[in-house]
């Protein structure tokens, strides 16, 4: 069975939360919920006031992880509609 991995001090990667998909540390809100918002508009005052659990420093977290996926994981076209992204962790 798969265990939890630390990706970074404020995300982590749990099996048994979210099916394995980055989560802020301590919470059930994916990383890719609060890039949606702010890709949305949203800004980061609105996203705290709409989550009171995140703070700051965990939605600078989640704009460094997906900057670190951008960087470093590999993206593989397997149609001109579907990628196959390989996680780096």
């Amino acid at each position: 069975m798969a265990s939890k991995r630390v990706v970074s001090e404020r995300i982590v990667v749990d099996p048994q939360i979210l099916c394995g998909k980055p989560v802020i540390k301590g919470t059930r809100i994916p990383v890719y919920l609060i890039l949606d918002l702010l890709a949305a508009g949203y800004s980061i005052e609105r996203i705290l006031e709409a989550y009171p659990s995140l703070n700051r420093d965990d939605i600078v977290a989640a704009l460094a992880f997906a900057g670190s996926l951008a960087r470093n994981g590999c993206m593989y076209p397997v149609s001109s509609r579907v990628l196959i992204f390989k996680k780096p962790w």
